[in-house]
């Protein structure tokens, strides 16, 4: 069996991390505008969520450095079947028939939160995905560089989680309905734009990173950990 530790502030930032991955969904239906300005020479669209999603991913960083994989597991399955009751509660609220008083209502209700199947296994798909892999890379690049380079480990796992997260969305999402050439840049935007938001906050990682292994008292290494995201054990040694 896993063994449970716990830890002063844990719970808070499972509960800050589920509450911006809720959010990012809930927001991700707008469309919006970047630029242009140096380098680019085109505005970049970006929906809502890239504004939010990608904090995700720091406190993935943030879980995997402190606490280890054990505990960044239990955060990424919480952020899962959250994002899971939210969706499936959606739907039914958008099934239920309106009052006559609602009815003229139910068209916008239904655009913000009547996402099509699709787009809800995309997300699903896509977040479990690229942040069990943003949590094992950088797990491995810890134990490999024996703590050292913060900074390259956790924008080297972002590179890995984010280009995972950002292929499986786009290309569940737009497959058979958009061009080869559509997809591709919808992929560059989304992927570029989100690591470098990632990479500009790398000195608030810093912070936080050293403020809870001050606080917990913890550091943990996974020499010798199970990364099986379905076992039950992955108890760091």
């Amino acid at each position: 069996m896993e063994k449970f530790v716990r830890f002063k502030y844990f719970d808070l930032f499972v509960n800050a991390f589920v509450t911006v991955l809720l959010v990012s969904n809930l927001i991700a239906q707008k469309i919006c505008v970047i630029g242009p300005f140096w380098p680019l020479t085109e505005p970049v669209y970006v929906s809502g969520a890239q504004a939010l999603f990608p904090l995700t991913y720091i406190f993935g960083d943030v879980f995997t450095e402190v606490y280890g994989y054990s505990a960044s597991k239990r955060a990424i399955w919480t952020g899962f079947f959250a994002s899971v009751l939210m969706a499936l509660f959606s739907a039914l609220a958008v099934w239920l028939p309106p009052a006559p008083v609602w009815a003229d209502k139910q068209p916008a209700f239904e655009m913000f939160f009547g996402a099509v199947p699709r787009i809800v296994i995309a997300s699903l798909v896509a977040y479990w995905c690229g942040e069990f892999a943003n949590s094992f890379v950088l797990a491995k690049l810890k134990v490999m560089t024996n703590g050292k380079h913060l900074w390259m480990r956790t924008i080297g796992s972002t590179v890995v989680g984010q280009l995972i997260d950002t292929v499986v969305v786009i290309t569940i999402i737009f497959a058979g309905k958009e061009s080869f050439d559509t997809i591709m840049k919808l992929i560059i935007g989304g992927y570029g734009t989100k690591v470098i938001y990632e990479a500009a906050l790398t000195p608030v990682t810093y912070l936080v990173v050293n403020a809870l292994k001050r606080a917990e008292k913890v550091d943990v290494f996974d020499r010798h950990t199970d990364f099986n995201p379905f076992s039950k054990s992955s108890e760091p040694a």
